[in-house]
């Protein structure tokens, strides 16, 4: 194989990044995002799309599924594989910023753009790194997919009503803060039962209600958006399923707190 045929780590490293954000059944030449990246990259669109092939015959999940993807993984695509698992966080960085060189664009506007798309607002109050917003808006990008933009348990599919609710919450585990198997897409409403323990998941994927949410089972509104959840499962994402012990640090530290 010629030297110019060989991929690069940045070209690796963004076929990953796009892996993580894309549903698998996606991967094909009609796919704009696709497009998009082989542009960026200066890759043949076959060539990328048979790269995403490669990196799904790594992914646990698939292999669990029996889908093999294709089977031609380079050494360079295991060992990047290997850092995107063992550090989510700095690995999403790294392709954000060398997504945003490539496009020409400060990644700081950058940045600024994805949260203006998700967030519907402009002038934010709380002032934040560029490395924690790049990961927080990867984990958003990430856990959406994961669950097929819809909300994990209502099932609402509108994007600026949902958020990438975290199990162990930002500030109480570093390691995992980028970590999707650490994320529940949930609509507005049970994101914030969730964060304040009112609601849980337990280790069977089903919804649970705290003592302090049912004390207000007489009040119309328990009927309506939280009376009918109890032990109801928890829709399936697509490729990372909440860790059990991501779920029984919730239950024991926040949930009915």
């Amino acid at each position: 194989m010629a030297r110019s045929d060989l991929w690069t780590r940045e070209q690796t490293i963004l076929a990953f990044n796009l892996y993580y954000k894309i549903p698998y059944g996606s991967i094909d030449g009609r796919n704009p995002k696709l497009i998009e990246l082989a542009k960026i990259i200066d890759r043949p669109l076959g060539g990328l799309g048979r790269k995403m092939q490669n990196l799904a015959s790594l992914d646990p999940v698939h292999k669990a599924r029996g889908i093999k993807g294709l089977t031609h993984c380079s050494k360079l695509d295991e060992e990047i594989f290997d850092e995107f698992v063992n550090n989510w966080e700095a690995l999403a960085i790294e392709s954000e910023r060398i997504l945003a060189e490539k496009q020409g664009v400060p990644l700081e506007e950058k940045v600024e753009k994805e949260e203006q798309e998700w967030q519907g607002k402009t002038g934010k109050n709380v002032v934040r790194s560029v490395n924690v917003r790049i990961g927080q808006n990867f984990f958003r990008s990430v856990v959406l997919n994961n669950y097929n933009s819809k909300c994990a348990i209502s099932g609402i599919d509108i994007s600026q009503m949902l958020r990438a609710s975290h199990i162990i919450p930002w500030s109480k585990e570093e390691r995992h803060r980028v970590n999707p198997e650490n994320g529940l897409c949930l609509s507005a409403l049970y994101d914030v039962a969730f964060d304040q323990g009112f609601i849980g998941v337990n280790t069977d994927y089903k919804v649970i209600l705290a003592d302090k949410l049912k004390k207000r089972k007489r009040e119309t509104y328990f009927q309506e958006h939280f009376g009918k959840l109890d032990g109801v499962a928890i829709r399936p994402p697509s490729k990372f399923f909440p860790r059990k012990e991501f779920l029984e640090f919730h239950l024991d530290n926040i949930f009915n707190k």
